[in-house]
């Protein structure tokens, strides 16, 4: 393992509230911008766009999640049918893994500006191409590699965007920081919200069918829905990049970035400042050496915080997709649809719950045993209505009661993560980190690694599941 060679932090801490002040008196509120409603002005502007860069970053994820009932049409009656939910999240989740240590190391060889821009428009012509998919029939084998290959390239294209997005969000502060994060939650509710409607248009005047039945349909509907929903998307990541183009064509966008560079080089200094001193008394020191001393302390989240992922796409998609509604007069397109929906929105409640400090639980063996706990909801998945193999009565015959636990999972989901996050780079919940600021970035960057693991993880572990109905 090597020293992480960009120091972003993954989630806001108390000493980005400092950071962020110094910022916002050196860039924002010095040079051009004058008056107080100038400053606020321009500040909501640049807050909104990295708002939208945060609903662009997880819009791939989300496009293709919500599309999984066309991709089952198009591959009813084939081999690859019960079982091409996981691979599209496995080959997703690990060409993510891959790209994202790579695009960390190289992040410093281009500009934010040329990667943003670049990944955006990779990303429209990726959304776009699978929209138009919709409108060609090939066979069962054809869309199975092209659909792989359309998750490859948009886990490529997130890698670039994430990391560039998150350096310029991190160097701005953690008011930015925390927008941004909110952007990708939002993302969620809305991509879903466009696809319940899409799918209730598709439907209109149809009556409900079996779906996902070898063989039992022609998939028009699911067509059409995916159409509406992969256009609309394709349509709306315009939008981040034209406000990303306008901002950093601003005069005071460049006042911000000018003081930014100043402000790098003087921490720039002091850190090779504090590594030298380090080093005279402790010459055996070594980064690597360094990242494993502060991995080792924090194995409690670093554990903690795969592990919530991994269960979650261990189920969802590949199995909550395959749940049928028990009430015959619910179109199972517009179940499916519905059942992203509420997994998004207790997302959304759970991440926006830990801004409140008096529902925030920070010791790290409380976190594990949350973490821990949601292995549950593998097993209760399982007892619901779910499409097998072989037809097996479901314990939990109740789609209500299924839209509850899809819900539970989605808070618990947001909860844990966020919180695991927050903690893992916080000097005053996380007492492993012994007060030292230098080790903050450090655990930071190995959280977000780990979590891109879990991903992975999480997404191969789908494959086991599918094994047992």
């Amino acid at each position: 393992m090597t020293a992480s060679p960009a120091k972003y932090r993954v989630t806001p801490s108390s000493e980005d509230q400092a950071y962020h002040s110094n910022i916002h008196d050196a860039g924002v509120c010095g040079g051009e911008l004058n008056s107080t409603s100038e400053r606020i002005l321009h500040e909501a502007q640049i807050k909104w766009t990295y708002f939208l860069l945060g609903c662009a970053i997880l819009l791939p994820w989300t496009a293709l999640a919500n599309s999984t009932s066309f991709f089952s049409s198009r591959l009813a009656g084939s081999p690859f049918y019960p079982t091409f939910t996981s691979y599209w999240s496995s080959v997703y989740t690990l060409t993510k893994l891959v790209f994202q240590f790579y695009t960390t190391f190289t992040s410093k060889q281009s500009s934010l500006f040329r990667r943003i821009f670049a990944s955006i428009i990779a990303t429209i012509l990726l959304v776009t191409s699978l929209c138009l998919s919709t409108l060609v029939r090939g066979t069962p084998s054809t869309f199975f590699a092209f659909a792989l290959f359309i998750a490859a390239s948009m886990a490529v294209a997130v890698s670039y965007l994430s990391t560039a997005v998150y350096a310029g969000a991190a160097s701005l502060g953690a008011s930015f920081l925390q927008i941004m994060f909110s952007g990708q939650a939002a993302n969620g509710v809305a991509v879903s919200a466009v696809q319940v409607a899409s799918s209730m248009i598709a439907l209109w005047g149809l009556s409900p069918k079996p779906v996902l039945m070898e063989g039992g349909r022609d998939g028009q509907a699911e067509e059409i829905a995916a159409r509406i929903f992969l256009g609309v998307s394709a349509v709306f990541l315009c939008i981040p990049l034209i406000a990303y183009t306008w901002l950093t064509r601003q005069s005071f966008s460049n006042s911000i970035t000018g003081a930014l560079d100043q402000h790098h080089r003087v921490r720039d200094m002091d850190e090779l400042t504090h590594l030298l001193a380090d080093d005279r008394r402790n010459p055996s020191t070594e980064p690597n050496s360094h990242v494993l001393q502060v991995l080792g302390m924090n194995l409690i989240f670093m554990f903690s915080i795969p592990f919530v992922f991994a269960v979650t796409l261990a189920v969802s998609p590949a199995i909550t997709a395959r749940v049928q509604p028990v009430n015959p007069h619910i179109h199972p397109l517009l179940f499916t649809a519905v059942h992203f929906l509420v997994f998004h929105i207790g997302d959304f409640l759970g991440r926006h719950s830990c801004s409140f400090p008096c529902l925030c639980v920070w010791p790290g063996k409380k976190i594990l045993a949350m973490s821990l706990l949601r292995t549950l909801f593998i097993p209760l998945i399982l007892l619901c209505n779910v499409d097998r193999t072989i037809a097996v009565p479901p314990i939990i015959h109740s789609d209500i009661l299924f839209m509850i636990i899809m819900l539970t999972m989605g808070y618990t989901n947001g909860y844990v993560a966020t919180i695991s996050m927050l903690a893992v780079s916080s000097l005053e919940h996380n007492p492993r980190l012994k007060g030292r600021r230098e080790d903050v970035d450090v655990a930071a960057t190995l959280g977000g690694s780990f979590l891109i693991l879990g991903l992975a993880v999480g997404a191969l572990s789908s494959f086991g599941v599918q094994a047992m109905i």
